[in-house]
């Protein structure tokens, strides 16, 4: 007897089948895009490596640095005090960083049938999220810089000298504002109500933190040392007992694994206990372990944002170009082969050496000089999206331009350029070690390409573990978004999915 007469309950007639009767729900495009990447080897080791360096990018300035994660001060054998000068010498960034890992990790890991979105819906809260807490915390920043600048007008300098702990809340409110005004739009909440308590929410949280770190914390690493050594402070130190700015004479290039243990003469700093250097020190005494943790941070903000300014230059010029076509396209088209007949290295070099050497000017460089392929993607997508119905639709409605080119057309056209931007974060990282290996990096700040520029010393000396390290840590950076990328291109291309098969 066949399964069927077995169990009629079981069987289905063909008019079931065609009301869909026993089908499974076919999942969203870019649901089924991710699965399809995650089933490759190859996307899933550089998902793991990315997740490798946004953690440290996260928590390099918890796991490593030259201050006590917590310290206790005893006068005649009697607690006075005890307090984090780690947490003392945190900046707004790193403090909005910490908190956003404490936050995100419960907020991601929920069942949906608990908070009612799915995870994708949430990643996109927790990304406009960051967004807006980024933008207030760097506006609040160039508030405070313009304020302190020591050639402002007399009235300024008079007004911070006399209101001097109102500066840092004018300044963190203003940031605030800024951040939720260019939010709204992009918030992502359905529901009215739940999208603005989001924003003020995160308006709130970044207006504390960017007036709780307006003045820069000082680091005076060896006053922890030196008292511990006179018996004043009892420190409990991180993992990397090192910041990557913190230097020694007596420490100059030291071997992976090497171990001291001295107290040295006051004229070179004192030392106390014992502490290895698990990847060496370079060639002015810094540790390299905690150089290329606190560089994790720069090589991964330089390649996201700089390619997130790329990508929206690019899709407001392409869509531009490919929408009205004609003169505006020929205009347009024409800009974009001038920018991309510049040799952006020597492009880069020049901007690094007149503009100021920071980390936000460096991502406006990158942004502004890598946005042409993003632009011609759009391009060739709304020239083919232009002439379809749902867009004339739209156009007979009377709808404004915007929204028949971001709302309508630009879903519908953005899978390419998403798969692109995987290898424009690999290209960016390339940039900034480029930049940094030819010493036109950011002033004071770790990174992979200036760790690798010091492998050789003007006497000819060549320390291998300054190349090895990291050199083997860009390489591997940039090919695990070259293979992420790779993977999302085959699994939304329907032709590269039939030829797997």
């Amino acid at each position: 007897m066949s399964q069927s007469a077995a169990n009629p309950a079981s069987t289905i007639s063909g008019i079931d089948v065609m009301r869909g009767v026993g089908a499974k729900p076919s999942k969203p495009f870019w649901a089924d895009a991710w699965d399809r990447v995650v089933k490759r080897w190859g996307a899933r080791i550089g998902l793991a490596w990315i997740a490798v360096i946004a953690f440290f990018a996260a928590l390099a300035p918890v796991l490593a640095t030259g201050l006590p994660v917590w310290t206790v001060e005893t006068v005649d054998g009697e607690v006075v005090r005890s307090w984090s000068p780690m947490w003392d010498g945190l900046h707004s960034v790193d403090v909005a960083l910490l908190a956003g890992l404490v936050l995100g990790v419960p907020w991601m890991l929920p069942p949906v049938s608990m908070i009612g979105l799915t995870r994708s819906h949430r990643l996109g809260v927790l990304i406009a999220a960051g967004i807006q807490c980024g933008i207030s915390i760097l506006v609040a920043g160039m508030i405070g810089d313009w304020l302190t600048d020591p050639d402002q007008s007399e009235g300024i300098r008079t007004f911070v000298t006399e209101q001097g702990a109102v500066v840092p809340w004018i300044a963190a409110t203003i940031g605030a504002v800024v951040g939720a005004v260019i939010m709204v739009p992009f918030a992502t909440f359905p529901s009215r109500i739940a999208r603005v308590v989001l924003i003020v929410l995160i308006a709130s949280v970044s207006t504390l933190i960017a007036a709780d770190r307006f003045d820069p914390p000082l680091s005076n690493y060896d006053r922890y040392i030196d008292r511990e050594l006179a018996g004043r402070y009892e420190n409990t130190w991180a993992i990397v007992p090192w910041s990557p700015t913190q230097a020694r004479t007596a420490f100059y290039t030291l071997e992976p694994g090497t171990t001291v243990e001295a107290e040295l003469p006051a004229s070179e700093g004192t030392f106390f206990g014992e502490r290895r250097f698990l990847l060496g020190t370079d060639s002015v005494g810094q540790d390299v372990l905690s150089q290329m943790m606190h560089a994790c941070r720069l090589s991964i903000s330089i390649g996201l944002i700089s390619t997130g300014i790329s990508v929206l230059i690019g899709i407001v010029v392409g869509s531009l170009m490919g929408y009205f076509g004609g003169v505006v396209d020929l205009v347009l088209s024409r800009v974009v082969e001038i920018f991309m007949a510049i040799p952006v290295l020597f492009l880069l070099i020049v901007a690094a050496a007149v503009l100021p050497r920071n980390t936000y000017m460096m991502m406006a460089i990158i942004g502004c000089v890598s946005w042409t392929l993003p632009a011609r993607f759009i391009r060739a997508e709304f020239l083919k999206l232009r002439a379809q119905d749902f867009v004339q639709a739209a156009r007979a409605a009377g709808l404004p331009l915007r929204s028949v080119l971001f709302k309508h057309m630009l879903p519908n056209g953005l899978t390419p350029v998403l798969v692109q931007a995987s290898f424009s974060i690999a290209a960016a990282i390339l940039a900034e070690a480029t930049l940094s290996y030819l010493g036109l990096g950011p002033d004071g700040q770790a990174s992979w390409g200036k760790l690798l520029s010091s492998a050789s010393t003007a006497t000819g000396t060549f320390n291998w573990w300054l190349a090895i390290f990291p050199g083997l840590a860009i390489f591997l950076t940039v090919l695990a978004y070259n293979l992420l990328g790779e993977a999302f291109r085959d699994a939304i291309d329907p032709k590269l999915r039939k030829a797997a098969h």
